[in-house]
């Protein structure tokens, strides 16, 4: 997946209002907005990415519809975070009470926070630095618990809210800790 990151600083700041219909005229694009107002154009992810994203974001949705816990959401959701940025993580979860607390209208649109649970993987084309900030924003944000996988590099960063990043290479598996209690997921087909 190649990243293309155009500064708009030339011209008024895009409002909620304004990105969310230009994500809707461009249907086929994968738009961000960063915390710098910059906008972020992804292309889709080749399909190995997209496939090992299915499986892990697959026994996320497992794991939840046993606990019903929360909602799940693919990397097609838009999360307007409290700094201004518009994401759309490769997976993520949010507590059965955020979700329950929204109106139908913003149930609809780009959800109003970030959520409590993100998780990334890297395409091969996937800058780590880049991703690192990324996560990092996310944390600043609300998020409780965040995953970096790098399947290539066989490394996984583990985010925990108020804590430095924790490195991990090639983990079995991965602890959904006190955020997605009782979840584990296993990682160990990634790296063979």
């Amino acid at each position: 997946m190649s990243v293309t990151v155009l500064n708009l600083s030339a011209i008024a700041a895009l409002t909620h209002d304004q990105f969310q219909a230009l994500c809707e005229a461009n249907p086929d694009a994968k738009l961000e907005l960063n915390g710098n107002g910059e906008l972020v154009i992804m292309s889709p992810t080749g399909g190995e990415t997209g496939a090992w994203n299915s499986e892990l974001n697959a026994d996320l949705v497992i794991w939840n519809r046993q606990t019903r816990r929360g909602t799940t959401f693919d990397s097609s959701t838009g999360f307007s975070l409290p700094n201004g940025a518009q994401r759309s993580p490769d997976t993520a979860w949010i507590p059965l009470e955020k979700w329950e607390a929204l109106t139908l209208e913003e149930r609809r649109g780009f959800l109003p926070f970030c959520p409590d649970f993100v998780m990334e993987l890297l395409s091969p084309s996937d800058s780590w630095l880049q991703s690192q900030k990324k996560m990092a924003e996310y944390l600043e944000n609300g998020c409780r618990l965040g995953w970096l996988i790098d399947r290539q590099n066989k490394r996984v960063a583990i985010y925990r809210a108020e804590k430095p990043p924790e490195i991990v290479q090639a983990p079995a598996f991965l602890s959904g800790e006190d955020v997605l209690e009782g979840f584990v997921l296993s990682l160990e087909i990634l790296w063979v």
